[in-house]
Order: structure tokens, then sequence, then C-alpha cells
């Protein structure tokens, strides 16, 4: 699975998606799954990367505000119908939507990055991979 990340990592920056928006995909995807361990991890990362804490606060809203470029809209709403695929998926007029503000190699690398997370929830969900105390500052 590491091997897969990495990979959907080297297409995302070769399809011209920046780093903040796949971490955004993997919390987001995380959220829904409630996998505590990813969400402490892409939270980390993201922040490590420059996102806001504003924007990753409000991110289980991200219909109801404006603080998202329309590519990570569209990248949001991909990762959630690839992840609640039993309830909901791309349907064509989405399809065309995302298609506004995503490449079809964009659109690739977003939904198999929400894929790749997905699988990382359930491992991590499973093998009860627990969230450990940060060290304290000396």
């Amino acid at each position: 699975m590491t091997a897969v990340a990495v990979e959907v990592g080297h297409q995302a920056k070769a399809a011209g998606l920046d780093r903040t928006l796949i971490e955004l995909v993997n919390i987001r995807v995380s959220q829904i799954n409630r996998c505590a361990f990813c969400l402490d991890l892409h939270t980390r990362r993201a922040l490590t990367g420059g996102e806001s804490i504003r924007r990753i606060t409000v991110l289980p809203a991200w219909r109801e505000v404006t603080l998202y470029s329309d590519a990570e809209r569209a990248a949001l709403e991909i990762a959630e119908s690839v992840t609640m695929v039993a309830q909901d998926h791309l349907d064509d007029k989405t399809y065309a939507s995302v298609r506004t503000y995503l490449t079809d190699d964009q659109v690739s690398v977003v939904t198999w990055a929400a894929i790749a997370i997905n699988a990382f929830n359930r491992i991590s969900i499973a093998s009860l991979h627990p969230v450990r105390p940060s060290p304290k500052a000396s």
C-alpha cells in the first residue's frame, strides 16, 4: 500500500496537482471513515505543507463555504463519491462538472488517491493503529 501511495504522489505531481489538494482528499476520506490514525497523520502533513487550520476545521462542511478552489471542490466531490460508493456515484452530470476543473489525468489521480486512502483507513482501523501523544517540547 505504501508503494501505491508513493506512486499516487508521483502521478499527482506529474498531473500538476498540489500536495495540499491530495492531503485534503486524504483528510476528508479519513473523516468519513473515522480513521483516527490517518486523520492525525494527514492533518499533520497538511499543516506542515502549509495548509491552514481553518480550512481543515471546516472541511466536513466544504460545500457550505467558499474557502476551497474549484479544483479542490471537484477533488472532494470525487473523494466522497469513491468513499461512499454504496450511497453515491459520480453521475454523468457530476462527472462533467468535475471535468470543468480537472483534466482526465487529474480525475484519475484523485480517484486513485481516494481509493488508496480508503484502503489505508481500513487497514489502520482493522489493525487498531494508535494515535500516539505528541512528544512534549523541551
